[in-house]
């Protein structure tokens, strides 16, 4: 069934004129949904229609808009087979991952509705006669979400719930890849009675829709996740035009994997961190940096884990679903062929896969590669598909070395048995994640996320308390009465 959906604005669905179909990228002759193709006009409206909601919103007590959330968690809840089949039809991850991801937005709505309930300030013991000093926390005003198509509801939850918590009105742009679990986010924040204009959705291309949210005046904070090149454009405008602005952007995370390491259980954490959600994830493995003494060892658990690997529709739960465009297979088969001409060996995999269900849509079969040294492109820059480096090294501190050489800091792992090797890679991993015998991808909602170097700007971690953190600003308070 196809669903259409306008733009949200000011408390109205309203279209922009042009429309675009999202189809599902397992069977691209099935239309998912219709949105408007939006431009700045539509972005204006939608930013004047959020700084008339800010005095309104931004002054209901907290508690108030608590509940507002958590009303919209248990809307999500009660259409989450719906959203869960929805999410792989437009962007064709497996339906368990799907699940577990509209899972994850409810989680998230419910988080954020209880910390809303308490977010304020402290109170401080003043010097000499004064009668109070205190801190109390305010709201930016008008936010500006980007948001990428890999976790099309996931990521926007974790941008809209915190925002909205603190009192922000907010703008929306999803990803055209994928919009349409994301306006029914907003769907659901309308049927729990948000005040209108205190979320607003534009659905259009970000050379409009988002470089005008990056550069309105009165927009006040911008959170951007997707690459690093775009997502550095995007904090360079926000910063330029006076923005509080945060940016998370790729990954080429590693994992290395020791001698005192299950070899067998170092493959299963390396495989569902590489092929899962068929790699497109900035915190999706795609080094494996292997001891020399167990490289030949994993090398084959490693193959096997991927050619054991069903690939098919999400919808019939296969174990790997295809990339969400025609664009994003050519990527992962482009850096394929570059990898092979650099001298790395192609285990296994790397194919786009042909006849019978895969003609409608863009799969690839999950690729490995041995013989990769560091330097190589398939080792240092981001595939964004199931594209696995593996990397030989002679002890850990090679390993630890081979894993910090690179222009990204997201997420990293070690897969040991001894308890110094934790403690070091702990220690010395220049990554914003960091973790032992996990696999790279995964998130828990109530801890900081985040990562260095070109990862993100730095600047404010997402989730967790930090997220209420960069959508707010502290206003110290003295009492002299």
């Amino acid at each position: 069934m196809t669903q259409t959906y306008e733009n949200y604005i000011g408390g109205e669905w309203t279209g922009s004129g042009e429309t675009q179909d999202v189809t599902n990228p397992a069977d691209e002759t099935d239309v998912v949904s219709t949105v408007p193709v939006s431009s700045t006009a539509e972005t204006d409206e939608a930013v004047a229609a959020a700084v008339d909601a800010t005095d309104e919103w931004g002054g209901m007590p907290g508690p108030e808009r608590g509940a507002i959330l958590r009303e919209t968690g248990e809307i999500l809840k009660s259409r989450k087979d719906e959203l869960a089949e929805t999410l792989t039809r437009e962007e064709g991850k497996p339906l368990g991952e799907a699940e577990g991801e509209v899972q994850r937005a409810i989680d998230i709505f419910y988080y954020y509705a209880e910390k809303a309930r308490d977010f304020g300030g402290t109170v401080k013991q003043p010097s000499g006669g004064r009668a109070g000093l205190q801190t109390k926390k305010e709201p930016m005003g008008v936010a500006a979400l980007i948001t990428p198509w890999n976790y099309p509801i996931a990521i926007p939850a974790w941008k809209i719930a915190p925002a909205l918590a603190v009192g922000n009105a907010v703008v929306i742009k999803p990803a055209m890849q994928a919009p349409t679990v994301g306006a029914m986010i907003v769907e659901a924040l309308d049927e729990a009675g948000i005040p209108d204009g205190a979320i607003n959705l534009v659905c259009g291309p970000g050379s409009e829709v988002g470089e005008r949210l990056t550069t309105h005046e009165d927009v006040d904070v911008v959170s951007f996740t997707g690459s690093a090149s775009v997502g550095e454009h995007v904090y360079d405008q926000a910063t330029n035009n006076g923005k509080r602005a945060q940016a998370e952007m790729g990954g080429k995370n590693p994992t290395i994997v020791m001698p005192s390491a299950d070899v067998d259980k170092a493959a299963d954490i390396v495989g569902a961190g590489a092929f899962g959600g068929t790699g497109q994830a900035c915190t999706a493995t795609s080094r494996a940096i292997i001891h020399e003494d167990v490289y030949d060892e994993f090398l084959d658990a490693i193959v096997d884990y991927a050619e054991a690997l069903d690939i098919g529709n999400g919808l019939d739960r296969a174990d790997m679903g295809p990339h969400v465009s025609e664009d994003e297979l050519a990527g992962s088969l482009e850096y394929i062929d570059i990898a092979q001409s650099e001298g790395a060996t192609l285990e296994t995999g790397g194919e786009e896969l042909t006849g019978g269900e895969y003609d409608a849509g863009n799969f690839i079969s999950p690729a490995v590669f041995s013989d990769v040294e560091p330097d190589m492109r398939i080792a240092q820059e981001e595939v964004f598909g199931p594209v696995l480096a593996v990397i030989p090294v002679s002890d850990f501190d090679e390993g630890v070395e081979v894993a910090n050489d690179i222009d990204y800091g997201l997420s990293a792992s070690v897969v040991t048995e001894k308890i110094e090797e934790e403690n070091e890679f702990i220690e010395r991993s220049e990554s914003g994640v960091v973790k032992v015998n996990e696999k790279t991808t995964g998130l828990e909602l109530h801890v900081p996320f985040g990562g260095l170097k070109r990862s993100s700007t730095n600047t404010y971690r997402e989730q967790g308390d930090a997220g209420l953190e960069f959508f707010s600003y502290i206003k110290t308070v003295y009492r002299n009465s």
